[in-house]
């Protein structure tokens, strides 16, 4: 797994095929090894610190197997009326998600931590988008629901799929409702040394 050079090799502790594609779409080169964290909220936790903490975790979990990497943790989560929507437990949770959704505007945070090949944090931020619902009749939610498609999604929908027709409007970074701000995850890495090609847009 070596490179020609002897910069460090990035690998993604997710098995998001959402993370994957981005970072796949950035032109970034990576391995994936998920991370067997776990993603329990705590008593009273404020959604940020949770976001953080876990992806902290799932990026150690895998960091310490792995020194030399640049590891590369991220968690995703929907929050209204400040609790954390997760992934639905089932049709009943999910249609519940929905309907606090629905008509409303909710904030969409991704957090992600690199690791460096020491075993330091590199980096620890949180991306919020807001995203705007319309408002949803219960067919609507049904129907959604049917698909299949909310049951491995924070807040019960994806935004790049079929529940694009349940959203009015996106505020902020986009990738960062499909599981990654990938402008902020690029310079992260540029910032922890990593030089391999990326797209350049722009530089930072």
């Amino acid at each position: 797994m070596q490179h020609h050079n002897d910069k460090p090799s990035l690998i993604l502790a997710s098995a998001s095929p959402r993370r994957r594609e981005l970072l796949q779409q950035a032109g970034v080169a990576f391995t994936v090894i998920p991370s067997r964290a776990t993603e329990d909220v705590l008593p009273g936790e404020a959604p940020a610190d949770y976001a953080l903490r876990v992806a902290e975790a799932k990026a150690r979990d895998v960091a310490r197997n792995y020194p030399g990497s640049l590891v590369l943790g991220a968690d995703t989560i929907v929050v209204i009326d400040g609790q954390i929507l997760g992934k639905p437990k089932d049709q009943v949770d999910g249609y519940r998600m929905l309907r606090l959704l629905s008509g409303r505007r909710h904030g969409v945070m991704t957090a992600f931590v690199l690791i460096n090949g020491s075993g330091h944090t590199e980096t620890r931020q949180i991306v919020t988008t807001t995203v705007t619902f319309k408002s949803l009749a219960d067919s609507q939610i049904h129907d959604y629901l049917a698909t299949g498609e909310p049951f491995d999604k924070a807040g019960a929908y994806a935004v790049q799929g079929i529940g694009a027709a349940l959203v009015d409007k996106v505020e902020g970074s986009y990738t960062n409702v499909v599981g990654l701000p990938v402008d902020e995850v690029l310079a992260a890495l540029r910032g922890a040394g990593w030089d391999q090609p990326v797209e350049q847009s722009r530089h930072d």
